[in-house]
């Protein structure tokens, strides 16, 4: 694991694969971390330089005491860049990780060459889904994960995964500090009108069971990125397909990459 530091803050970040190879920069979703693109990364090291981040609030990055928005996200995540004085590379965004992939991409286009969205979206959430965000956040202040482990992780990674790493990782995530990630995910403004924007090749994953974000959701973005590739849905797959059903996303995902990103 390796830092490099970012308004006062540590971001946490590994890498592997060939130094000269082209880069892809790997993000995750709320309450994951790097690690989930595990499965991804081994398919794709012999020939991409892959890097994996964690994002503000989780991981060994850890809390931070301070609001943030994904535009302070995408800001960090060029900032990475910047730091291993990388020109170009391509995104994979997973749900939170999305949200950042795409403003990334907006605040410095030509730094970018493809994207790889997971499981995301462009608009925002249905005031139910705010306001369980918000419950979540008041029963983390009380009790950390101690109460909704099991929930989560049915609710992310589905109900045959076997979660237990994860459900570890959320039990030692502090109490202190984690309405600011849900705030950044709660108040995000909505990029539909600035898609027209994000001309970069692209593909969509989404799980046909997702009960995070609905399929149609996955749809609608690829219906309105101007050079989409395609939308991929993965049969049986809930919120983190690229982790439950890896071998079905790699070789599509590689494919794409070996197209679009170098």
């Amino acid at each position: 694991m390796a830092w490099f530091e970012r308004e006062g803050i540590c971001i946490a970040y590994e890498e592997s694969g060939p130094q000269d190879g082209p880069v892809v920069v790997f993000s995750h979703g709320f309450l994951m971390d790097g690690e989930m693109f595990l499965p991804n990364v081994e398919n794709l090291q012999d020939v991409f330089r892959c890097i994996v981040w964690d994002q503000r609030g989780f991981g060994a990055t850890g809390p931070t005491n301070r609001a943030f928005s994904y535009w302070d996200s995408a800001r960090d995540l060029i900032g990475l860049l910047d730091h291993l004085e990388i020109a170009s590379a391509s995104l994979v965004g997973m749900s939170q990780g999305g949200f950042v992939s795409m403003r990334a991409a907006l605040l410095e286009p030509d730094r970018f060459r493809a994207l790889a969205l997971i499981a995301t979206r462009s608009d925002l959430d249905d005031m139910s889904v705010t306001d369980s965000f918000e419950q979540l956040k008041a029963e983390w202040t009380r009790s950390g994960a101690a109460n909704v482990a099991g929930n989560l992780a049915a609710f992310l990674l589905g109900p045959d995964y076997e979660a237990s790493a994860w459900t570890a990782k959320w039990q030692r995530l502090p109490r202190e500090h984690f309405d600011h990630p849900v705030d950044a995910l709660t108040s995000r403004d909505d990029i539909t009108n600035l898609l027209h924007d994000i001309t970069h090749a692209s593909i969509v994953f989404h799980g046909d069971a997702d009960a995070a974000i609905d399929p149609g959701c996955g749809e609608a973005l690829a219906a309105r990125l101007p050079n989409c590739k395609g939308i991929v849905s993965v049969a049986g797959a809930g919120h983190t397909p690229n982790l439950t059903h890896a071998h079905e996303v790699n070789p599509l995902l590689r494919d794409f990459l070996l197209r679009y990103g170098r």
